[in-house]
């Protein structure tokens, strides 16, 4: 009975940090007293929950580029298939912002399946017209740099005018 009371009480203290009814520095102390120390493992569980997440979100990369290149999916199906991945890449980004939690794992992916969906598309639809690619290209290092200048990432503005320098040289090459 001893261990049923002091685990409610513990699950209490839980309950009362995440929904800050009590400062976290006295949960935590609180936590200390009743679990004897051993309230880290708490902690573990929440970073591994979130590596869970983070892995699978990169998992989308293979998967696009999977369905892209070694399968033979129509193009309307990849397409939808792709875009069903951006949008729920946008919704993970502005969800993981909301939470002030590490977004930009989610950005990249979605600007990469992006990148190469668009590409991919380009290429299929006019395979001839190396124009078109460059048009696509652009648009993308554009996002990236709007991306960029939203989210205030220093990597995805760098990207953009790094992509739209690349580009302009290699149309004057």
């Amino acid at each position: 009975m001893q261990d049923n009371r002091k685990q409610m009480i513990i699950n209490e203290i839980i309950y009362w940090k995440k929904n800050h009814l009590l400062p976290e520095h006295y949960c935590d102390f609180l936590l200390a007293i009743y679990t004897e120390g051993e309230g880290i493992q708490e902690k573990n569980k929440k970073k591994s929950r979130w590596l869970k997440k983070e892995l699978f979100l990169l998992l989308f990369i293979p998967i696009i580029l999977f369905l892209f290149y070694f399968t033979e999916l129509s193009l309307i199906l990849q397409l939808v298939i792709a875009i069903i991945l951006i949008l729920i890449g946008i919704y993970l980004t502005f969800m993981y912002k909301k939470r002030e939690s590490l977004f930009q794992i989610p950005l990249i992916v979605t600007a990469l399946i992006l990148l190469f969906s668009s590409v991919k598309i380009a290429l299929t639809i006019y395979p001839e017209n190396v124009i078109s690619l460059y048009i696509v290209l652009g648009f993308n290092c554009l996002l990236w740099l709007a991306g960029g200048w939203r989210f205030k990432q220093l990597h995805f503005t760098l990207s953009g005018i790094l992509g739209i320098l690349l580009l302009i040289l290699s149309l004057f090459k």
